[in-house]
């Protein structure tokens, strides 16, 4: 009879040293495969140790993922991220509005929705858009080249993926201000956001065109994972917002990025120690 073997992947921020064999004995594993020394693989481990070994890693600062299927990140066809708080450091329509003296009143509004109190995202951007009005759109410029930073392994990320022949997708309910600029400093396949309306050098506090949401992320994965003859467990999808959730239940590797609770209970993967790039060692970097 068949048996699946199961490894688990160990990642941190800072060197892993003995915390890897620790976690050798609570999971019983047959076998270490050291990938750095931020990370490591544990081979043949026990699966009914996840929950022990899930408590041992909150308490040390370490990252987890039980993996079934180790295979190499050339199976894998799509990679789809968010980009507020997920690709970046930032949320941008808080930063925008910060220039205005408004970020308490739309980051209030943008913490709700992301942990999945607000509903109707659509609704909720519009009602932070609308404070928006009247800043001046210079503002844009100033969030994208003052505040805006990558996190962590983002380039090291979208190189790897792409080396290994993925397309990668940014689909955001921020704006395009800032998506198209992404893509140009790091070579993304393709974006989708939303567009602030601008007249006479100030944003009018509305949206042109329809909003990207939840419904609208889920949709521009599929239709790319149709293009790429992509099956589900051959998706990455990250995320950190309830926004998010309808595009990671699209994706076999749904990966919370140092996400919400909503986000984290229901992804396969979680990451809140270490960078964006970590989701590369879930996957053989040789075919």
């Amino acid at each position: 009879m068949y048996t699946m073997t199961t490894h688990l992947i160990l990642q941190t921020s800072s060197i892993l040293g003995t915390l890897v064999e620790h976690a050798a004995a609570i999971s019983n594993a047959n076998g270490i495969h050291h990938i750095n020394s931020c990370a490591a693989r544990l081979i043949d481990v026990d699966p009914a140790s996840r929950q022990e070994i899930m408590q041992w890693a909150t308490s040390n600062r370490v990252d987890t993922a039980f993996i079934n299927n180790y295979k190499p990140l050339t199976d894998m066809k799509v990679l789809a991220m968010d980009m507020d708080s997920t690709l970046i450091n930032i949320e941008c329509i808080d930063e925008i509005a910060d220039m205005a003296g408004r970020k308490q009143q739309v980051s209030a509004i943008t913490e709700a929705a992301m942990r999945g109190e607000i509903k109707d995202f659509s609704e909720s951007l519009r009602r932070r858009v609308a404070l928006l009005e009247g800043v001046p759109a210079s503002a844009l410029e100033k969030v994208y080249e003052e505040r805006l930073r990558l996190n962590p392994g983002a380039e090291k990320l979208v190189q790897g993926a792409q080396a290994a022949g993925l397309k990668v997708l940014l689909v955001s309910g921020g704006f395009t201000f800032f998506t198209e600029r992404l893509q140009k400093r790091l070579g993304l396949d393709e974006i989708h956001a939303n567009t602030l309306e601008i007249e006479n050098g100030l944003l009018t506090g509305r949206v042109l065109g329809d909003i990207v949401d939840g419904q609208a992320k889920a949709n521009f994965l599929k239709a790319l994972a149709e293009k790429e003859n992509a099956l589900p467990e051959q998706c990455i999808a990250m995320g950190d917002g309830a926004n998010d959730l309808i595009m990671m239940g699209h994706a076999a590797y749904s990966v919370a990025y140092r996400a919400k609770p909503v986000v984290q209970e229901q992804a396969a993967f979680s990451i809140n120690y270490s960078g964006l790039d970590a989701v590369l060692n879930y996957f053989k970097q040789d075919a």
